[in-house]
């Protein structure tokens, strides 16, 4: 049977969704959590990942949430970076990790950058920011 107005409706597969990936990267739902729970509000701008540099590191004795944290801090900053730098954007490699490309066509692994955070506190999140906003 055909239906005329329904049409002949195909769906691209495979066409990435730039903003939903920008959204749903954004999250950061653990970081955003514990930063919460320290009075700090991530706004998406450099001023928050300075605050986020000054949480007290609690997150260093569980090594269960030590690699989401690490995760979400990576994130995080890729976000603020995307947001922020112009011409940065988020793009999805191959092995499904998610990088930020900067226009010079640089990208930056924000997650391991975020994993080292979390682990030891440095480089700073904000320290990264300024190195990648400069590039």
């Amino acid at each position: 049977m055909k239906i005329p107005f329904l049409g002949h409706r195909r769906e691209k597969r495979g066409a990435p969704d730039p903003e939903g990936i920008a959204e749903l990267l954004a999250e950061c739902e653990l970081l955003r959590s514990h930063a919460s729970r320290a009075g700090v509000e991530l706004d998406d701008t450099t001023a928050s990942l300075e605050a986020v540099d000054q949480l007290v590191p609690r997150w260093r004795e569980d090594e269960e949430i030590l690699p989401w944290l690490g995760n979400d801090a990576g994130l995080y900053l890729g976000t603020v970076i995307v947001r922020t730098v112009p011409g940065a954007s988020w793009k999805i490699r191959p092995d499904g990790q998610p990088v930020v490309r900067l226009a010079s066509g640089r990208e930056f692994d924000v997650v391991a950058s975020g994993q080292e955070w979390a682990a030891s506190g440095v480089p700073e999140l904000s320290q990264l920011y300024a190195e990648v906003a400069e590039a």
